[in-house]
């Protein structure tokens, strides 16, 4: 090998282990995670342990937000050093456009369906009178 191809294969090395490539052991760390966040949900609905949907559809939600952190970090290797923070600064950036979209979303599909909605029969017949 010549000097040039062994600084080239060195500094390809390098660049893999800054990238953040994880290690077998954070991968069988994101993936017990994962099987763990996705059987309490699991086991929340078919036991039907908490009375109050509501608050099993919260625990639900809050859990799989949980999910979404760990395979942002343990697969996808996000942090803030990568690539200088600009892909988490698109993280972050996305996860706002998200929000805006389905928040403004389900706000106008709300007051569409709350405004626009026919009378019901029974009111119909109240009007008539």
């Amino acid at each position: 090998m010549s000097a040039d191809a062994t600084h080239a294969h060195g500094s390809h090395d390098h660049a893999h282990t800054e990238g953040g490539h994880g290690s077998v052991k954070s991968y069988v760390t994101g993936f017990v995670l994962s099987v763990i966040l996705t059987v309490i949900p699991f086991w929340l609905v078919m036991g039907n342990v908490l009375d109050n949907s509501l608050v099993t559809t919260l625990v639900i939600l809050v859990l799989g937000g949980v999910q979404m952190v760990v395979h942002v970090i343990y697969f996808l290797h996000m942090n803030t050093k990568s690539e200088g923070g600009w892909t988490f600064m698109a993280l972050i950036f996305t996860i706002t456009l998200v929000a805006i979209l389905l928040s403004g979303s389900v706000w106008v599909m709300y007051h569409m369906n709350r405004n626009m909605m026919p009378a019901s029969g029974h009111e119909m017949m109240q009007k008539m009178r």
